[in-house]
């Protein structure tokens, strides 16, 4: 299994979502999840995923339209699509939309998990990101890896989901809601001033006075790295 990510399973069928969510979170990934392309559309504005698990079928927008118009946007991250349509035609559609994988239901868990492992790390290798410098520090946003030169830096899951989303969007700034979802915790938006405390204890020569994970007020956390 390649390290974790941050998945995104957009379906309308609550149950199928839900063991989705359950299986990807038992195997140490990020999840979150949507019932249509709106709310798909929504969460992507405050948060990067790292891959779309995307069902065809679907009220308003279909999958294959809502793929094909992520690619014409320059949206370029790994989809699976799911579809009770095992023809060559439909699987044929939705790969020409822009998806990289095809998977029939009904399905094994397991399979789509190897199967999203596989395009994660082939697209990891493709954009092969380089690390992020700020003062001492070296982070490895792939592999969640933070350095400095006395050794690396332990984190925690949660302090690494927060590291990772900041440094997506560095030098600008990220909504408490946004790292909340980052943390799979919507609904505890002091969950995540925890984990910012607990980063800015490791990597903050004095904490109260942060130099590299500010807050900007009204607008959320801000990581200022060495090309921010």
């Amino acid at each position: 299994m390649t390290s974790p990510a941050h998945i995104l399973v957009i379906d309308d069928d609550d149950r199928l979502r839900a063991l989705l969510v359950q299986y990807l979170s038992e195997q140490g990934h990020r999840v979150s999840e949507a019932a249509t392309t709106k709310e798909a559309d929504e969460i992507q504005k405050l948060l990067v995923a790292d891959a779309l698990v995307l069902d065809v079928m679907m009220p308003g927008e279909e999958g294959t339209a809502y793929a094909a118009r992520l690619r014409r946007e320059g949206r370029n991250l790994p989809i699976l699509m799911l579809t009770a349509r095992g023809e060559t035609e439909e699987r044929i559609a939705g790969l020409e939309a822009g998806a990289e994988d095809y998977l029939a239901k009904p399905f094994a868990p397991k399979e789509l998990a190897l199967r999203l492992a596989k395009l994660i790390a082939r697209r990891r290798e493709d954009v092969a990101p380089a690390h992020i410098r700020f003062g001492p520090y070296r982070y490895d946003p792939t592999t969640g890896r933070l350095m400095h030169p006395e050794g690396p830096v332990y984190l925690t899951s949660g302090e690494q989901a927060c590291l990772r989303i900041l440094a997506a969007k560095s030098g600008s700034p990220v909504s408490r809601e946004a790292m909340a979802q980052a943390l799979g915790d919507m609904h505890n938006l002091r969950s995540v001033d925890v984990q910012i405390n607990r980063l800015r204890k490791k990597i903050e020569t004095n904490p109260s006075k942060p130099r590299y994970i500010q807050t900007i007020r009204h607008a959320g956390y801000t990581l200022y790295t060495d090309g921010a």
